[in-house]
């Protein structure tokens, strides 16, 4: 059975495909998440995460926006705005835990983006949620 861990892996793939186009991804989000061994209570909780996050992306991307430094949103890696966009819905919108979150999105960043993402991915979403 799949980990919650591996369910939010699973969206942050999706919502990186989404990024680069692939506006139709969610139509195969079931075969995505079942080849991953995603199903049941982990593939509603993923397929939740990825419908929110799309649904609010707008408001999303500018919330991340507001708690750049010197930093160029365009010019972010997909996959590091995919993982700070899953975090920020969680936060701002799914009101789940702070620390898990962040927790999370910092480990999805070790395992999925450069060295410096993890405390650039946690500046940001920490600074999100102390404006709620």
């Amino acid at each position: 059975m799949a980990t919650r861990h591996q369910a939010r892996t699973a969206v942050v793939g999706l919502l990186y495909a989404y990024d680069l186009g692939n506006d139709n991804i969610g139509k195969f989000s079931d075969e995505i998440l079942e080849e991953g061994k995603i199903r049941n209570k982990q593939k509603e909780f993923s397929d939740i995460l990825f419908q929110g996050t799309i649904e609010n992306l707008e408001m999303l991307d500018a919330k991340i926006k507001e708690h750049l430094k010197d930093w160029d949103y365009d010019g972010i890696g997909k996959v590091e705005k995919a993982i700070m966009r899953l975090g920020a819905y969680e936060i701002l919108v799914a009101k789940t835990d702070k620390a898990i979150i962040i927790n999370e999105a910092v480990e999805l960043a070790k395992e999925l983006a450069d060295e410096k993402s993890p405390q650039f991915i946690n500046g940001v979403l920490d600074a999100l949620d102390k404006e709620k």
